[in-house]
């Protein structure tokens, strides 16, 4: 029974490999645009008088906990009077996007537009929610770059990706939440209990910035341009199942029972949302915000053809890689997927050889979600290390939560992964957004972030740079040559209680682990990863 099925996507797939615009692109759309004007809302009036005394400036505050992350967004969607705009990668339909979906379903029965874009990439759980919510006569939902197969069948996804790979490796990896076009949330974290800290099973540390003041408009211009390009197809244009009442009153009764259930059961996060903090406090000034200039950086969404020349449009690497290139003493990096490739070899190398420090905190063989992207990195460690790089891998059980995002006990699970994309320049701006250091965003993902100019907020991120790079929470790479001769090899220091502690074997969490790394490393990925 399953042959005909398959057939049908392997022709589906083949047919597509050979066009340039995904499936559904015939579909009719109607173009549209953030809200107009947001001084109109009582968020974008909030701001007002604050724009004026910092002289146009955009307000800034950093969210490093988890937990603050998913109960912003949540906020912020009750907030919301005319518009929200949601762009992911990922947006799951778990136990926190369960209670966001709730929010942003009870927006869209105040009469609030809701619009929804997701990358196409993590769709293990099929379609249900999507077509359930684009019910909403508020609600529209749109897929960036999608599969022709819409099923949850792994198969028959990676076999139509093997044969359309040119074009579906081509994913939308930004982040962006923005209320009435008055204030914005981006960073690196997706949707999902992972992103916000809350599975035993999975945490991944990362930062979130919120942002209001005049820069918000030019967030939701790239939303914009994502939004209305050709590659974003409506989803009523591929579900099987069309959207309908019937699936959206089946569905909102799912979201309530699943908000009672958690009511019931006294979970913090859920209690907590009711109490409007932390945005409440950062919208009346008792959690103020940083005031400073600031760029957006982005990659349009046709950055293929803009790469080759063919398209006008911008590249995030570009301005990011200038302000590595501008560092005169110290360039701090955190990335969770830290493969330099040629260009950031050379830039790295130039650093040091003005003796500017380079520190990089990213993930240790245990901690890693993706083995493939730390099989990568494997080739750059020794070399980076001879330049004078310094290398600190995060482990997956830390000794100290500080600095985390999470708290003591779910930091004992031992199941920590960094996911944060930060770079700090000279401890007087950086960069906080989607982007890792690594050759997927800067080729094969778009990405979206800012870089700022606050002494204050780089000083912030440092610190918590610090508390991670502290020898409880990583491993400190570095060289050894036993007797003064020989090839160096790797060694890693970390502590375990109170006591130093050194590895020559890669701590991983068992061999099989450290063996597919080992394997993984000696495929051409560079490209891919």
């Amino acid at each position: 029974m399953l042959l005909r099925p398959a057939c049908i996507v392997l022709i589906i797939a083949l047919l597509d490999g050979c066009a340039s615009l995904p499936p559904g692109s015939d579909f009719p759309k109607t173009a549209s645009s953030a809200l107009a004007h947001p001084e109109e809302t009582r968020l974008g009036h909030q701001f007002e008088a604050a724009v004026r005394i910092n002289h146009g400036k955009s307000g800034f505050r950093m969210l490093t906990a988890g937990v603050d992350g998913f109960l912003t967004r949540v906020q912020m969607a009750n907030a919301a009077e005319r518009t929200l705009d949601l762009q992911y990668y990922i947006l799951r339909a778990d136990e926190t996007g369960k209670l966001l979906a709730d929010a942003l379903l009870r927006a869209a029965d105040r009469n609030v537009r809701v619009r929804i874009l997701i990358d196409d990439a993590d769709k293990a759980s099929g379609d249900q929610q999507i077509v359930a919510l684009d019910a909403h006569p508020q609600i529209e939902i749109r897929i960036f770059n999608p599969f022709a197969y819409r099923g949850q069948a792994k198969v028959f996804r990676s076999t139509e990706f093997l044969l359309s790979a040119a074009r579906l490796d081509y994913r939308m990896h930004n982040k962006l939440f923005v209320a009435d076009n008055a204030i914005a949330l981006l960073g690196g974290r997706n949707i999902g209990d992972q992103y916000f800290q809350i599975a035993p099973e999975s945490q991944f540390g990362d930062d979130d910035v919120l942002v209001a003041g005049p820069i918000v408009k030019d967030l939701s211009a790239t939303f914009d341009d994502y939004w209305n390009s050709a590659i974003a197809i409506p989803a009523r244009a591929l579900a099987r199942d069309k959207a309908s009442d019937g699936a959206l009153n089946a569905y909102r009764k799912t979201l309530n029972e699943h908000r009672q259930k958690v009511n019931a059961e006294g979970i913090d996060y859920a209690s907590r949302i009711t109490t409007g903090e932390p945005l409440a406090g950062m919208i009346s000034g008792k959690l103020p915000l940083i005031w400073a200039h600031a760029q957006v950086v982005f990659d349009s969404p046709d950055k293929r053809r803009v790469e080759n020349g063919t398209t006008p449009g911008m590249l995030m690497h570009r301005p990011v890689i200038d302000a590595v290139a501008a560092v005169q003493s110290e360039l701090l990096l955190v990335t969770p997927y830290f493969i330099p490739w040629d260009e950031g070899m050379r830039l790295l190398t130039d650093l040091r050889q003005r003796n500017v420090r380079v520190r990089v905190l990213t993930n240790s063989l245990e901690a890693t979600p993706e083995l493939a992207a730390h099989s990568g990195y494997m080739h750059y460690r020794l070399p980076l290390l001879e330049k004078g790089v310094e290398l600190y891998e995060v482990r997956s059980l830390l000794g100290n939560a500080r600095g985390s995002g999470q708290t003591p006990r779910m930091t004992q699970y031992g199941n920590y992964a960094l996911h944060a994309k930060l770079f700090v320049f000279d401890r007087q701006r950086l960069f906080i957004g989607s982007m890792n250091f690594d050759q997927r965003s800067l080729r094969l993902n778009t990405e979206i972030g800012l870089i700022i100019d606050s002494p204050e907020l780089a000083r912030q991120a440092a610190t918590r740079f610090e508390f991670m790079a502290q020898p409880a929470n990583s491993y400190s790479l570095a060289l050894r040559t036993d007797g003064g001769a020989g090839a160096p090899r790797l060694i890693w220091r970390t502590q375990e209680g109170t006591q130093p502690v050194e590895y020559d074997k890669e701590p991983a969490r068992d061999d099989s682990q450290r063996t597919k790394a080992q394997l993984l490393s000696l495929l051409p990925l560079d490209k891919e990863l």
